[in-house]
């Protein structure tokens, strides 16, 4: 068996992913228009052409002139350019792209294009264009939960329109949440799998995420603290890399990720059918979810009653199905992957529920100071027949796209397809 420490590799945004593709890249205001440099400079490594048009106030943030000297083109400020009204500047740019991103995309400019304005540059190409546009929304955590963005955001959706992101965590005005800007480099991932070049176009994943709630009676459950974000990410990586993805969800409140078919669950039983239903059609199952191992056996029909004299509730619980284990059990089963969440002697029980449970790899963490539940941060060891890998303290979203990037490798070797 070889073990390796690894560091968490960047494999979202493969060399060449995006050849010769015309990007008309609409930068916004806002603190995140910085990364719109570094955006620049990832599409050029994938292969991209890139143009960009900024808005009045991005150019407060950031200087056209670096956009400039980092896509090798002049930049669009202004409907009102002499020079390009020349030629319909505007109609030209419209015509020459081939996909349109916004990045950051701003709650103004989110709702502009939800309602049909074209009173500025960016806008009025969005209209006028025929290519697909895609958003990567940024802006504070209360404007993007705002009823109004949601619904603008939906308006957009339902057009066709992709909306990538945004991510959860720390922001320029010290707060932490969902709102914030993809990295560059995930933009550019998502951007590759929406043209159907991501290394892992063709193949299906089934993956779960988050708790199960088991209820004892109508206002009470059994359950854990699972926030479901390590599942969510992976399926985010997959998607990315061009997979198509079903997530089966438990109760938790996470965005669904772009390019993600989203199924709602709330009990072990729930998750077990649903998961079951689209296993054999799944070339890679995932199993993140901490599915509850028992429920109560009887669900009674009105709250329980706390009487004087009570000594305490006594439960009763049944076993619930095992989910991994009834997909690794299917005459055809996909590549299946298991996590383990410990509090000690991880490597151990890793190892020993990879055997007994008859998987292809186990992503195990340890709880608590910090990683798994409840946390930005975790840290995967992942052992698979023959192998195993370590990669340290992390993100969970570049965790994911390590695993992501180390199941495909996996499977291309044990099964010989990619």
């Amino acid at each position: 068996m070889t073990r390796r420490e690894a560091r968490v590799p960047d494999r979202s945004a493969e060399a060449g992913a995006l050849p010769h593709l015309r990007v008309l890249l609409g930068v916004c205001g806002g603190i995140a228009a910085y990364k719109g440099a570094e955006l620049v400079r990832r599409l050029r490594d994938a292969g991209a052409e890139v143009r960009v048009v900024m808005t009045a106030n991005a150019a407060r943030f950031v200087t056209p002139l670096t956009f400039q000297a980092l896509s090798g083109h002049a930049v669009r400020t202004s409907l009102w350019d002499e020079s390009a009204e020349a030629a319909m500047g505007h109609l030209e740019l419209a015509h020459w792209a081939e996909h349109v991103v916004i990045a950051p995309a701003s709650a103004d400019v989110i709702a502009r294009l939800a309602h049909g304005h074209a009173d500025d540059l960016l806008t009025t190409l969005c209209l006028a264009t025929a290519a697909p546009l895609a958003i990567a929304p940024a802006m504070n955590v209360r404007m993007w939960a705002h009823p109004a963005t949601q619904a603008n955001v939906a308006t957009l959706r339902a057009r066709g329109v992709a909306v990538l992101g945004p991510a959860d965590g720390p922001m320029a005005e010290a707060m932490s949440g969902p709102g914030r800007l993809l990295e560059p480099v995930e933009i550019v991932g998502q951007l590759a799998a929406l043209r159907g070049r991501g290394p892992l176009a063709g193949t299906r994943w089934l993956v779960t995420a988050g708790p199960t709630y088991e209820d004892i009676d109508p206002v009470r459950f059994v359950g854990n603290r699972s926030s479901g974000r390590m599942g969510f990410a992976v399926a985010a990586a997959a998607a990315r890399a061009g997979a198509r993805v079903e997530l089966v969800a438990g109760p938790v409140g996470l965005p669904t990720p772009a390019g993600v078919e989203r199924i709602d669950v709330r009990s072990a039983r729930e998750m077990h059918d649903a998961v079951m239903a689209r296993a054999p059609r799944a070339d890679v199952f995932v199993g993140a979810a901490a599915v509850a191992d028992f429920r109560p056996r009887e669900v009674a029909m009105h709250k329980l009653k706390k009487t004087s004299g009570d000594s305490g509730l006594e439960l009763s619980l049944v076993q619930n199905p095992d989910i991994l284990t009834g997909v690794a059990a299917l005459e055809s089963r996909p590549f299946v992957v298991g996590f383990a969440a410990e509090t000690r002697d991880l490597a151990k029980h890793a190892r020993d529920k990879l055997v007994r449970k008859r998987l292809d790899l186990i992503a195990a963490n340890e709880v608590g100071g910090g990683l798994g539940f409840e946390s930005d941060d975790n840290a995967l060891l992942l052992i698979w027949p023959g192998g195993e890998e370590s990669l340290g303290r992390a993100g969970k979203d570049e965790l994911a796209r390590a695993l992501v990037a180390r199941i495909a490798q996996l499977r291309a070797t044990t099964r010989g397809s990619a």
